[in-house]
């Protein structure tokens, strides 16, 4: 499968499971907290190969790491938590928050799109002056990327439902 396919479903597979499970007002349940984290974890089995380790390798995942985590940071603070009278908790999401995760996936689809396309020979400059070994590199920091927003955003999730439960009300 080529990067921009792999790129596609696995940027689609994940925009469908967080949207499709944190869309208008949800209740947070265990099932809601681990559905997201298997879906990624599934890509990650299909799409991940082994961590490229030689040059920079490592630092460009690190990257898509870093970056992943920053937007699962940011997905979590447009996703507001309420504890209701009988102790349950939901949170509620709108259009902004949809907006941002259609932003995230588009934009990664579109860079692989671009590497394939449009500044192909610039990749291949930066890959060689920066020690990056191949494609699979940007695979995996993208990947990573959307493993490491998906883990944020539930870190975030499960941390308000934890101090909302604690809450006296």
């Amino acid at each position: 499968m080529s990067a921009f396919m792999t790129t596609l479903v696995v940027s689609g597979t994940v925009l469908l499971v967080i949207l499709g499970g944190d869309l208008g007002r949800r209740k947070v349940n265990t099932m809601r907290l681990v559905r997201p984290l298997v879906a990624v974890a599934v890509v990650m089995v299909l799409f991940f190969h082994s961590p490229q380790l030689s040059g920079n390798d490592l630092s460009l995942q690190l990257v898509g790491i870093g970056l992943g985590t920053i937007f699962g940071l940011a997905a979590g603070a447009m996703l507001p938590a309420e504890r209701d009278p009988s102790g349950q908790v939901y949170t509620r999401a709108g259009v902004l928050y949809a907006l941002f995760w259609l932003a995230m996936s588009g934009a990664r689809v579109l860079f692989v799109y671009g590497i394939e396309h449009w500044y192909t020979a610039a990749i291949i400059t930066f890959s060689v002056k920066y020690r990056i070994s191949g494609p699979e590199v940007f695979s995996n920091a993208l990947v990573l990327m959307a493993l490491a927003t998906v883990l944020a955003r539930t870190v975030v999730v499960m941390n308000r439902r934890r101090r909302l439960r604690a809450a006296v009300v």
